[in-house]
């Protein structure tokens, strides 16, 4: 049932401060450390296990999902066990949302009897209408423009990860300039709550101009990224998201064109997405056209000028046209990981925003009362 508290919802990280997402991806670092001793298959010795946070115990998480989905169901309903909670699916099928009843009602009749909701859905004003009216956090699990615990993913991953990037030679003249970097440059030192402390990367995105870029957009910048996108003229950002992204300050440190070997220089880190999204397929003939010569290769990267270390990510589910098979299962991928990820980041956002209604990061004394085995 409803609180007395304010409700926050989770959109976008664009709705996010800085220290809000620091915040989330320590504590996600935090659930995926104390959650693992826990799905280890157990030795006969006795083992001091400490308990994850119980912040879902007797409460129920909605997942109300219109589109399929792997990664985001099975991150769900994984992560809502280990708070102790219970996630309910509800699919386009099972409901009357859409049917014979408003979002608006949906929101008050599922905010009623759930303690949280998760919705996956197809236009963003979906979301935007079920937050409105819902009495309990609605949270972003896919829409037309933003994805949110998809992008905390990919940072916790690329956190993790940080001693793969070596850093760059700051007297070098070469492309990009590093120079103003130095002063920021903390690679292998941890910042508080534990996580890798990673230095400023340039990230490259080749590819349509979807929700998983979207929230990039808006966050990377903001940690002291920088990106660089390539697409077609046509797939740029929709202007209600890049107003969001000129809000934030992120357009400064943001190169936008058309040439994906531009975009790959000096990249650390080059992602993609499906150029095909649920609902485009009758698109398909026209987009694979409009993108051909995107799909990530050793040898796009190598002749726009990748930094020698690059390493690959993506959303997840991949298509060949995207990425060949010598980079997606290759030693630069981080796709994996990524996709594990997404079960320890969402962990988190249930619990700080569902179980706990408090966004901000968990201190450490309440972190060391949590029990033991």
């Amino acid at each position: 049932m409803a609180s007395t508290k304010s409700v926050h919802h989770l959109m976008t990280l664009a709705d996010l401060s800085v220290p809000q997402i620091r915040g989330l991806l320590s504590h996600s670092l935090h659930c995926k450390q104390i959650s693992k001793p826990w799905l280890e298959p157990q030795s006969g010795k006795k083992q001091q296990l400490r308990m994850p946070s119980q912040s879902l115990f007797n409460k129920t998480v909605a997942l109300l999902f219109s589109k399929r989905s792997t990664r985001t169901r099975l991150a769900s309903e994984t992560s809502v066990a280990l708070l102790g909670g219970r996630a309910l699916f509800l699919g386009s099928e099972d409901i009357q949302l859409g049917v014979n009843e408003t979002p608006r009602d949906t929101a008050r009749v599922i905010g009623g009897m759930a303690e949280g909701i998760f919705a996956r859905v197809g236009d963003h004003a979906e979301i935007e209408e079920l937050a409105k009216y819902s009495p309990v956090p609605v949270l972003n699990a896919l829409s037309s423009l933003w994805h949110p615990t998809q992008i905390l993913a990919d940072l916790l991953t690329l956190h993790e990860n940080a001693h793969l990037f070596a850093i760059p030679d700051l007297n070098a003249s070469a492309e990009p300039d590093y120079k103003n970097m130095k002063s920021s440059i903390k690679t292998r030192t941890r910042a508080k709550g534990g996580l890798p402390e990673l230095r400023p990367l340039t990230v490259a995105y080749v590819g349509d101009s979807a929700n998983v870029l979207h929230d990039m957009l808006v966050t990377y910048p903001r940690l002291g990224h920088s990106m660089r996108v390539a697409s077609p003229p046509k797939y740029r950002a929709p202007p209600e998201v890049w107003k969001r992204v000129e809000e934030l300050g992120c357009d400064k440190d943001i190169w936008w064109g058309e040439d994906p070997k531009e975009a790959v220089k000096g990249a650390d880190v080059v992602v993609t997405d499906t150029w095909i999204s649920m609902g485009q397929e009758a698109e398909k003939a026209q987009r694979l056209r409009d993108f051909h010569g995107y799909q990530v290769t050793e040898a796009l990267c190598r002749e726009g000028g990748a930094n020698p270390d690059w390493k690959f990510m993506h959303c997840l589910p991949r298509k060949q046209d995207e990425v060949d098979d010598e980079v997606f299962y290759g030693p630069r991928s981080l796709v994996f990981p990524e996709a594990d990820n997404r079960k320890w980041t969402t962990m988190a956002v249930f619990d700080m925003f569902i179980g706990k209604w408090f966004i901000d990061p968990i201190p450490e004394k309440e972190k060391k009362q949590e029990p033991k085995k």
